[in-house]
């Protein structure tokens, strides 16, 4: 009666198994198929999911999803431990073997389908790019290099700014969760597409799980929450925490997603976002400079602030430490996954931002700047003000705006980038 009972429960683990997979590959193939049915699912449905789970989950002051995922290692490892000492006793059969592996696949199949629920269609919706208007275009060295001295001028003002250990690395004095779900929100006002509640981030209690991968924050489509490598050198935890919610969003590009955190730091009233955002969004930048024209880099990189230099150092020395075979092959894994979900360039794709960052500026900062140069030479005349909106939405309103690996050329700074595999991030040296 037993072994009946066991070989029902197992049709029952395995069926739904099944109906769950199935489900969940037809959701990623009709997104697939339909960019139309892929946005109306990210901007219908899925924000419920956030506006419950994310609201549950908000409850916690922890990462639900690491305890989750410690608590989910110890019973299957002590299920099995069990099951083995069975085995050798011969307490155990096949049946008992068998419902424990259907178990296992019954968790894996539920586990894909809410990745499916709240990540993986999310990946063919419309770019961020395309509903706020900003088109990416062929630029050249030059535009480059002026875009870098923009960004060192924006680092170098806000670098004497913040608050600083005795070492001169920038230390976060602030409730840092808090800022970030106010910049998105901030955002949100400007972008439709990106308002909506917003949970606060969480830093993992185990930071190091993230750092030998070289992560700097994590996106968990189980528990719709925002993580970060609670570890990393401070200035780059609110561009990361900014980052992982725009996931919460459903845009889960990497480039998009860091080019939305450039812009709720850059928007935001507490200088540490500020600095954060200016000088991440400089790192990336100098890094494609580096590689394109040394020469103007080496001229740029003469102009940063001497204050600056702590934080580059303290970081490239934080990530020292973690090199090794975890991070290739979490690299290689991130890269596989991407790839795997339309992005063609893998963990390149994170350079991306650098064409947005590049886009704005020719079409919206240099814009901005001879507008209100006309304004000063008192040439504005009646319909000038709305050449200056472009297509870019609201973007002038304001001002400002989840693996990669580390690249060469050592610039004497080595930052992070993400690296998602679910919502990851990497670190970049220039």
């Amino acid at each position: 009666m037993k072994r009946k009972r066991l070989h029902i429960t197992n049709r029952i683990k395995g069926i739904a198994g099944c109906i769950l997979l199935a489900a969940g590959f037809a959701l990623l193939f009709i997104s697939r198929l339909s960019q139309e049915f892929a946005h109306w699912y990210s901007t219908k449905v899925y924000p419920v999911w956030v506006g419950t789970t994310g609201r549950l989950m908000n409850l916690f002051p922890f990462s639900v999803s690491e305890v989750f995922l410690y608590i989910m290692i110890v019973i299957i490892l002590l299920s099995a431990g069990v099951l083995i000492i069975k085995e050798v006793r011969r307490k155990a059969g096949k049946k008992e073997a068998c419902s424990w592996g259907m178990g296992l696949f019954l968790l894996a199949a539920f586990l894909f389908f809410l990745y499916v629920l709240n990540c993986g269609v999310n990946y063919q919706r419309e770019s961020f790019s395309e509903s706020s208007g900003l088109q990416v275009e062929n630029y050249t060295a030059g535009d480059l290099k002026e875009v870098c001295q923009w960004l060192t001028l924006k680092v170098n003002e806000t670098s004497s700014e913040v608050e600083r250990d005795q070492d001169g690395v920038m230390v976060l004095d602030i409730p840092m969760e808090k800022y970030a779900a106010e910049a998105m929100r901030g955002l949100g006002e400007d972008y439709p597409e990106l308002a909506g509640y917003y949970p606060r981030p969480k830093g993992l209690l185990v930071p190091r799980i993230l750092s030998i991968q070289n992560l700097t924050g994590v996106y968990s489509p189980f528990t719709v929450e925002a993580n970060y490598n609670s570890g990393m050198i401070d200035y780059n935890i609110p561009f990361t925490a900014c980052h992982e919610l725009s996931h919460l969003r459903g845009f889960m590009q990497e480039e998009e997603a860091n080019f939305i955190a450039y812009l709720a730091c850059s928007r935001s009233d507490n200088v540490q976002f500020r600095y954060s955002g200016n000088l991440l969004r400089w790192i990336y930048c100098m890094s494609v400079l580096h590689t394109v024209d040394y020469d103007a880099w080496e001229e740029v990189r003469q102009t940063l602030a001497p204050e600056v230099e702590p934080d580059l150092a303290a970081n490239r020395e934080y990530w020292a430490r973690y090199d090794g075979a975890v991070a290739e092959v979490s690299n290689k894994v991130n890269d596989t996954y991407l790839k795997a979900n339309g992005q063609d360039d893998g963990v390149k794709s994170y350079d991306r931002m650098v064409d947005l960052i590049v886009a704005y500026y020719l079409k919206v900062i240099i814009r901005r700047q001879e507008f209100a140069t006309m304004q000063s030479i008192g040439l504005m005349v009646g319909g000038v003000a709305t050449d200056v909106r472009f297509s870019l939405k609201q973007i002038t309103r304001k001002s400002g705006i989840g693996m990669m690996r580390r690249r060469n050329g050592d610039v004497s700074c080595q930052s992070e980038i993400r690296r998602r595999g679910s919502g990851r991030k990497r670190k970049i040296r220039i």
